[in-house]
């Protein structure tokens, strides 16, 4: 029997840690006599990652010893390991002069080198735990999941040690079946030198339950450290609504992590959870669904959710979340600003309808300024992040000029500084679309291993940026880390605008179906 389940989150930027918190929670309420403990290692300073770990397995002697995963590629468009990964890589590409492409380089080897310090770093402290674990359980199992393993479950499977039970999306069900000791060959998951992945077991539906709200008196008794992220209230503490997201985007790996399948969590458990959080204090939350509002068939339940969050009494508070802004309605903008929406994040990607076509994503930009335009005149007037990633399928400069058409409405509606543009370059992701389309236009070659990021021309790749645009892309980027880093999606902008002038924004909103003539075949 594993009756003693020690979770341990390996080290990453200070986010909430939500997965573990639901795992255990679970956990707990089908096999309450189970003692269960959380130990998160980003709470951790570096130099004590060892030494912590080994008291935290020599205090509870584990039987079942579950490590969540959350962070391997490291391509970003900010500060991060060793400094900002998209400036090293388009200063080295390509910046004329020398000595930038020198500093970009040795800026890419300094990120290179911290990316596999820290993947050896966090395949040590799994071996390191294991292996301290059976010095008092010489059964124990380890099962290793999170986001990170998710998307690199295949190429995990050399690197962890033999009988590693490898966890791919929701871990609930697996876990379920490893306390009562019951076959799990059918979860998403596989056991390192025994079972081999199946053939797209990614894109395999994970198995439904409906969600209760989460215990926060018990995982405050099973996680010590509950109170480093509560405490001072800077951080956005994550409330899951829903699992799942119905979409087709051709970068997106979430559609096949989390299934395609909408699971909604009841409304009145959602609330009851974030009264728990809000009695100790908590003002900001964070909706960590894919998307909050992934199609119009749902928006009935997020109406519900925030009427009964209202009805509640929480009114000072805050929430931010990722938004398809094409499933707003004047009513869920009311009701968005009364119940504090002080922050959101819209990944329209392009401002061409063209490109969004082009991408699978699935919304119509029209409607998506028509319901932002509803969200101002509610009375929002906070942030607005804008994510683009340009130079995607069949960018041109037309295209890239209907974006800053698009840009600048958004401006008009909200006021420029209020609307932050992100600037992004897809990092390509396995079991994507655009993985595929790479493999057909002879990018990549199947069988590459998208964590060999050290080797540049792997890194390159991966960094989507393709010519003939992405020299141009990459010259825009430079100039507007020299002339003002400190705000560099506005700066984007705006040498865009210099360099190729504004569309006619309802060039950027129209988007003629394209028709392939086909030939008649003659009998």
């Amino acid at each position: 029997m594993n009756d003693r389940i020690l979770y341990v989150r390996l080290p990453c930027n200070p986010i909430f840690p939500i997965g573990v918190v639901y795992l255990a929670d679970h956990i707990h309420k089908l096999f309450p006599h189970i003692e269960q403990q959380i130990f998160d290692l980003g709470t951790v300073p570096p130099l004590d990652f060892a030494a912590a770990l080994d008291r935290c397995i020599d205090q509870f002697r584990p039987t079942l010893l579950v490590f969540s995963w959350r962070d391997i590629q490291i391509f970003a468009p900010v500060g991060g390991r060793g400094g900002n990964p998209l400036q090293n890589a388009f200063e080295f590409q390509y910046a004329r002069n020398p000595l930038k492409r020198l500093r970009g380089a040795f800026g890419g080897l300094r990120m290179v080198t911290a990316y596999l310090d820290e993947l050896w770093r966090n395949l040590s402290l799994i071996k390191r735990g294991l292996k301290r674990a059976k010095r008092y359980c010489p059964t124990v199992k380890l099962v290793v999941g999170g986001g990170a393993v998710s998307v690199f479950y295949e190429q995990l499977n050399t690197m962890l040690p033999k009988g590693t039970i490898v966890s791919v999306g929701e871990g609930e069900t697996l876990l379920e079946r490893l306390v009562q000791g019951q076959d799990f060959s059918d979860q998403r998951c596989y056991v390192v030198g025994e079972t081999t992945p199946r053939e797209r077991m990614i894109h395999e539906q994970p198995t439904p339950f409906e969600k209760s709200a989460c215990n926060y008196d018990y995982i405050a008794q099973i996680w010590p450290d509950l109170d480093y992220y509560i405490q001072d209230g800077d951080f956005y503490i994550g409330v899951q609504t829903k699992r799942g997201c119905p979409h087709n985007c051709c970068y997106c790996i979430y559609t096949v992590v989390e299934g395609k399948q909408v699971r909604i969590n009841p409304a009145d458990e959602v609330v009851k959870e974030m009264r728990q959080l809000y009695d100790r204090g908590v003002r900001n939350f964070w909706f960590t669904d894919a998307q909050f509002i992934p199609a119009r068939r749902f928006m009935d339940d997020v109406v519900e959710l925030l009427q009964k969050i209202l009805a509640d009494g929480m009114q000072d508070i805050h929430w931010a979340a990722y938004i398809r802004a094409d499933n707003l309605t004047p009513e869920l903008c009311d009701l968005m600003v009364k119940t504090g929406m002080n922050y959101f994040e819209i990944g329209i990607t392009s401002g061409s309808q063209a490109l969004v076509r082009k991408m699978r994503m699935g919304y119509n930009l029209r409607t998506v300024l028509q319901n932002c335009r509803d969200l101002k005149a509610a009375g929002f007037n906070d942030l607005v992040s804008v994510n683009y990633s340009f130079n995607v399928i069949d960018e041109t400069f037309d295209t890239v000029r209907q974006t800053i058409a698009y840009h600048r409405e958004l401006e008009r509606i909200f006021g420029a500084d209020k609307v932050e543009p992100a600037i992004f370059f897809i990092g390509l992701q396995p079991h994507t679309h655009l993985e595929e389309y790479a493999f057909k236009h002879n990018i990549l070659k199947r069988g590459y291993n998208p964590l060999n990021i050290h080797l540049p021309w792997v890194a390159k790749k991966l960094l989507w940026n393709p010519e003939p645009l992405g020299s141009f892309f990459g010259e825009v980027c430079l100039q507007a880390w020299q002339r003002n880093p400190d705000d560099f999606g506005r700066e984007v902008m705006q040498i865009l605008e210099e360099r190729l002038g504004v569309a006619e924004l309802e060039d950027a909103l129209n988007a003629p179906i394209e028709t392939e003539t086909k030939q008649l075949v003659r009998v």
